[in-house]
């Protein structure tokens, strides 16, 4: 009785098959870069009026190639009675979440109000910012780098 003959399986894979890399926590908190754009100082009668509002831009762009969820949240305040004492607190005026989704490269540019009711130094740098990837099944959405302080002064004249 002759024993069957053993065949070696070579298993293999072309190249051009992409494989899908989970990203990095670090590379998913840099799905998107946030910057704020408002005048350096900005000069308002208090006498006149006792609010003071002030336009500004937060620019959002998405560095990755993918299509990704965004949620904005301007509810966000400091916590430490330092960060209070130094700059003040003021107010995000009208809606305070935004949800929306970014296509691959893709920048944009959401009008927001700052309302101050006294002159002072202010850190604008509030607004939180979370990602994720589109097809990416997770409850959380990942934090995104803050950029520095952005310092606002508010004079009376």
């Amino acid at each position: 009785q002759e024993l069957p003959e053993t065949v070696l399986l070579k298993f293999f894979r072309p190249e051009n098959t992409p494989v899908p890399a989970r990203p990095t926590p670090e590379q998913l908190s840099n799905l998107i870069k946030t910057s704020l754009h408002y005048p350096e100082s900005f000069n308002h009668s208090f006498h006149q009026k006792s609010l003071c509002l002030v336009p500004v831009t937060l620019l959002l762009s998405n560095c990755s190639q993918a299509v990704v969820d965004v949620m904005i949240d301007l509810r966000h305040k400091p916590t430490s009675s330092e960060a209070l004492e130094i700059h003040g607190s003021f107010t995000w005026l009208g809606q305070t979440q935004y949800k929306l989704q970014l296509q691959g490269q893709e920048v944009y540019s959401l009008q927001l109000k700052a309302c101050f009711v006294h002159t002072g130094v202010y850190n604008l740098g509030t607004p939180r910012v979370f990602a994720k990837l589109v097809d990416q099944v997770t409850l959380f959405e990942t934090s995104q780098q803050n950029s520095m302080p952005a310092l606002i002064i508010i004079n009376n004249i």
